[in-house]
């Protein structure tokens, strides 16, 4: 973090003292090309600020990282994030084979071609249009076409099988639906308030043996059947003994 706002520091003066120089020169005469000093100050203070952003090592990156974020640093956290992504297929910088320096939509853009140990990177860094602040970086680290047929059937690969495994999931998801059901219903009987047990039968009543009627307070009503009997069997009243008196059924009653 301090190597990079040093060497910002440093661009900052000596590419102010270049644009300087080339707006010295009278307007007629103004070359149509970019000034010499503002391309050699860009492509220097790039290398230096790409070898500083390389040279961290894979366990001190993160620390980087935050701190940048604590400075509120926007290119420093963009710097160190690309380089923990392609630290592992690059190794480590090697030397800048070229570098050139362009003006792009009122920004320059300073496109270096790095060897490192395992491949080449483009990389390239973005200024303002008075070369007072760094924009953005990006890296881009050359892959050869066995390795891009590799890394996109990965890709393809993981993708399918992700897709694959929720539709399984979805399918055994759906399927324990029948067991939640019938765990459910379970569940329902187990907690429904019991059912009031149904009421005994009443006994069958006893069927009444009718008592043989006591003859002591109808002794009337009995002379007069004794009678009755009597005169029509013509049998004589003294010997007919009454036991009981019982109804007989209405329509015997009827026919007599």
């Amino acid at each position: 973090m301090r190597k990079i706002k040093k060497i910002l520091l440093a661009f900052c003066v000596t590419a102010g003292i270049a644009a300087l120089s080339a707006c010295s020169a009278p307007q007629e005469n103004a070359p149509k090309e970019l000034d010499l000093g503002v391309t050699s100050a860009v492509s220097m203070y790039s290398e230096g600020i790409l070898q500083s952003v390389t040279s961290v090592s894979e366990d001190a990156v993160d620390q980087y990282i935050a701190e940048s974020e604590e400075a509120d640093s926007a290119f420093s956290v963009e710097a160190y994030t690309t380089w923990k992504n392609i630290m592992a297929d690059t190794g480590s910088f090697v030397k800048v084979e070229s570098t050139n320096v362009t003006l792009q939509d009122d920004e320059y853009a300073c496109d270096m071609v790095v060897q490192f140990e395992e491949r080449l990177v483009d990389c390239t860094i973005y200024y303002t249009k008075d070369i007072s602040e760094i924009t953005s970086i990006s890296m881009s680290p050359r892959y050869t076409t066995g390795e891009r047929l590799v890394k996109a059937g990965l890709n393809t690969l993981i993708g399918m099988g992700t897709v694959f495994i929720v539709l399984i999931f979805i399918s055994l998801l759906i399927s324990c639906f029948k067991f939640i059901n019938a765990w459910e219903k379970k569940m329902a009987a187990k907690n429904a308030p019991a059912e009031p047990a149904p009421a005994p039968a009443p006994a069958a009543a006893e069927a009444a043996v009718p008592a043989e009627e006591e003859l002591v307070d109808d002794l009337e009503l009995v002379a007069v059947i004794t009678a009755a009997i009597a005169a029509s069997t013509g049998t004589p009243a003294d010997g007919l003994v009454v036991r009981s008196i019982k109804r007989a059924p209405g329509s015997k009653w009827k026919r007599v």
